[in-house]
Order: structure tokens, then sequence, then C-alpha cells
């Protein structure tokens, strides 16, 4: 197999990721609260990669017009499902109207939690969303810094991506995905050149913790949980795609079985949890 990347493709993959929401809701939960704090909702809100919805929840709580925007399909009927007063549509936030979503007037905050990581052309794109805003509109974003130092990218999943005959090739400083703005300087040029202002890019940690409640008054081991989301990713469901069929049933069984055991072997006080290292984003239009 020739070497590729598991770059996301959120038209193809995104109904596995909606499937687990609850589950990214309560491991990203301090990065949600975070950006919510960050972004000082009011007015109208636009939701960039608005994913299940959970930006959106926020937005029609803090009583504004939410609006959200999502390439995928699958997303966006699960976000018009959990937040009937807002409004998600399939929209590729590149190159749509996004101003003309909510009648022209636009929109006072524009927010995106990890959505904002995969345009193909960053300043164009971001010229596109700041024209979305009113003039004193304000952006608010996180993003992943360097992928080495966040397990959330390598913890159980590793062991999966070794199934592979090759691993996938390590993508470009910049290329599009999760990673794509890890550098703060480059980060911070796509925004000067797309005509943001006032930009602050903050680090921020969080932890994710994978456990649940177990219903007999404890908590899961969270085993379960991270494996959930690890085949609900693009790299988990490409590596099924790729050798689930060569494996069988059996051999895949074989191999989830390895994934949890290289979970149990980094339980943090009983449980699956990593820190997480991120950017908090905000600008000015």
């Amino acid at each position: 197999m020739a070497k590729d990347s598991l770059r996301p493709d959120w038209t193809q993959h995104g109904a596995a990721w909606a499937e687990q929401d609850a589950i990214f809701d309560a491991i990203f939960a301090p990065a949600t609260r975070a950006l919510v704090e960050a972004a000082d909702l009011t007015g109208s809100v636009l939701d960039v990669g608005c994913g299940g919805g959970t930006l959106l929840e926020a937005a029609v709580a803090a009583g504004t017009d939410a609006v959200g925007v999502d390439i995928s399909p699958a997303m966006v009927d699960a976000a018009n499902r959990r937040v009937p007063g807002a409004r998600a549509v399939v929209a590729d936030a590149q190159t749509a109207d996004l101003r003309g979503l909510i009648g022209d007037r636009g929109f006072d905050r524009i927010v995106s939690r990890f959505g904002v990581m995969f345009f193909d052309r960053p300043v164009e794109a971001f010229e596109n969303i700041r024209r979305a805003a009113v003039p004193d509109g304000r952006l608010a974003f996180i993003c992943w810094q360097e992928g080495s130092s966040n397990r959330i990218f390598s913890l159980g999943t590793k062991t999966l991506v070794s199934a592979l005959d090759e691993p996938p090739e390590r993508p470009a400083p910049g290329t599009p995905g999760p990673l794509a703005f890890d550098d703060r300087d480059y980060l911070r040029s796509i925004l000067d050149g797309s005509g943001w202002s006032e930009i602050s890019i903050d680090p921020f940690t969080f932890e994710s913790d994978y456990s649940t409640p177990d219903g007999a008054g404890g908590r899961t081991d969270g085993v379960e949980e991270r494996l959930a989301v690890i085949l609900a990713t693009s790299s988990g469901q490409l590596v099924s795609d790729r050798v689930r069929g060569t494996l069988g049933e059996a051999g895949w069984a074989e191999l989830l079985d390895r994934v949890r055991a290289d979970l149990r072997a980094n339980l943090v006080d009983g449980a699956v949890k990593h820190p997480n290292h991120c950017w908090l984003v905000t600008a000015a239009a």
C-alpha cells in the first residue's frame, strides 16, 4: 500500500463523528467553556464547522440568533436535531456567501471549535469569514498545537494504524488538517493576511477524561469510550476501510483488543486521560 495521508474527509466521515458527539462533548467540555467565555456571545453568531451543534446550543442559551455551517451533511442533520432554535446548513466556509445566511446584516460573533484548520486556501477562507462579520464583529476559535505534544492523536491510534502496510506520511507544515495551525507565527500570518486585527493567540491546555458513569455509582475506565472516539475519527475509519476485510472479523477483533490493551497500559488514576495543548484565538473584523 502506498503511503498516504489520513487527512479527514468530513463529507465522508462526519456521520461516525456525529454518532459519538456525546463523548466528544465530554472530552472537549473545558475547551468549549473557554471558547464561549472568550467569544462573549451576543447578537448574532456564526459557528464555522459547527459539527453536532455544541456551540450552537451555547449560543442559543445565550439568547443569540445562531447559524452554523459545516461541509458534513450528517453533522448538519445532527446539529439541527439537537438545536432546533438555531439553523445549521451544509456550506463550505471558504467560498459560501456566509453573510447572506443572516439577511446580509452580518454576524456579531464568529466562532469555531476545532473547525477552521481544514481550508485549502486559508487566507482566502478567513477573508470570506471576515466579510460575514459586522464592522465591529469578533472572531474566536480554538485549534490544536503541535501533534507530538497531544496524545489525542496517538493514544491507541498508533496501535491501530500499525496494521497498515505502510504508515501514513506526516503532513507538511501548514497542510490542511487538524494540525494546520500548530505554528503560532504561521497562524498569525494567515489572520494578518486576511485582514483581521487585534489578534490574540494564547496557549490553552485542558484535560480530556474519557471515563463515564457506570450505573453502579462508579465510573468506567474510559477504554471503550476512547476506542469509540478512535474508530469515529478519519484515521480509525480509514484503517477499518483498508485492513478489516484483509484481516477478517477475527483479525479485526484481535487488533481492537491490542488497542484496548495499549489504552489500559496507559491509564491515569484508573482512567483514560490526557492533556491537550491548543491555541485560543480571538480577533476583530
